[in-house]
């Protein structure tokens, strides 16, 4: 790598570690003052409030990944810009496209750095600050578990009133159908457990259904235990209550395959599934869309309220690619189009545009 290409890298990842460090300190700052009307309540202190807030951090920086790379590598150009920097390096022959790839190629290396915490140490350290909070709170670390739920396996439909700590179970109801869809049997108990192989009934009451309508109590006075396998885990119960954006990606690969295998609608969570991996096409679109900006006519307009336009159409940008997804789930269209083909189109056209400004420039 050259020496000026170098300082451009440089400086873009210098400004974007000063955009997330300043964002991540205002934002802690202000939970911080939101946490504090708990502090006092239990065993919950000052101290483990700070440490709920620091711990909440990668996730944080991942969530707002896209807008805060955008704004240091915008306001890194910009600085190069002002400084008389840029004008220098293109007379030297950098021309626009090659300093465009240099931001673009920084960028996603943040931005690769930022997807590894955000799916690996992002989900246990959130966890884990949840878990912690609770406990100092006095408050059951289980009480997001305590709902019930319905889930379909197979030729079963499984329900559970109070799902205790993910593996302890009060008011299950089973109901099977045959290849007609026609309910043949209904199993039902006060309690059981799950191993993560099978759902296991205590006393459980048998109903057999034959002929349409005719209904055999099976063992209803001397009830016994009963085994139900399952093709499920103990993940994809816990997924179960979760909101698709506080699973990991592997998690929702998992939750998807399942609930396509057992013929049931997983477009919330396709949705959230290419809003990531969609993430660094919106990135390379919203830079392109901001460089336009940085190299245009200065004949009419300022570099600052160019910068500022820029990252602000970027931000747009993000935010119309955002609602793409909820539209789809609206209307249902594919998921994957209306994620992808707005930052596709939008990159065809800057790329275009900024080819013919670097051939003629």
């Amino acid at each position: 790598m050259k020496i000026k290409d170098r300082y451009i890298a440089k400086t873009l990842l210098n400004y974007t570690l000063v955009v997330m460090i300043v964002w991540l300190s205002i934002y802690s700052f202000f939970n911080f003052l939101s946490e504090l009307n708990s502090v006092g309540k239990a065993k919950y202190t000052i101290l483990e409030a700070f440490q709920y807030i620091v711990l909440q951090m990668p996730e944080v920086a991942y969530d707002q990944a896209s807008a805060l790379i955008l704004l240091g590598c915008i306001l890194g150009m910009g600085h190069l810009a002002t400084t008389g920097q840029l004008l220098i390096f293109r007379v030297s022959g950098v021309s626009v496209f090659k300093i465009t790839w240099l931001t673009i190629k920084n960028a996603m290396l943040f931005l690769l750095i930022l997807i590894l915490v955000g799916e690996t140490l992002a989900p246990t350290l959130t966890q884990y600050a949840e878990s912690n909070r609770s406990s100092a709170l006095g408050q059951d670390s289980f009480s997001e578990t305590q709902n019930g739920f319905w889930i379909r396996d197979g030729d079963s439909f499984i329900n559970i009133e109070n799902n205790i700590d993910g593996s302890i179970y009060r008011g299950i109801t089973l109901i099977e159908v045959n290849k007609e869809n026609k309910v043949e049997r209904v199993i039902s108990s006060d309690s059981g457990f799950f191993d993560g192989k099978s759902i296991n009934l205590n006393d459980a009451d048998i109903f057999s259904i034959k002929n349409k309508n005719k209904i055999e109590n099976i063992s209803f006075k001397e009830r016994f235990e009963y085994e139900k396998g399952v093709s499920f885990d103990q993940d994809l119960i816990s997924s179960i209550e979760k909101e698709p954006k506080d699973l990991s990606t592997f998690k929702i690969i998992k939750q998807i395959q399942f609930l396509t295998e057992n013929k049931l609608r997983a477009e919330i969570f396709e949705v959230e599934l290419f809003k990531r991996l969609v993430k660094p096409v919106t990135l390379l679109a919203m830079i392109l869309i901001a460089m336009l900006f940085i190299f245009g006519s200065t004949r009419d307009i300022t570099l600052g309220r160019k910068i500022f336009l820029g990252v602000a159409i970027g931000l747009t940008f993000e935010l119309i690619s955002r609602i793409s997804g909820a539209l789809s789930l609206s209307y249902e269209f594919s998921p994957f189009l209306s994620s992808f083909i707005p930052p596709l189109l939008a990159i065809i056209i800057a790329i275009m545009i900024l080819i013919n400004k670097s051939t003629h420039s």
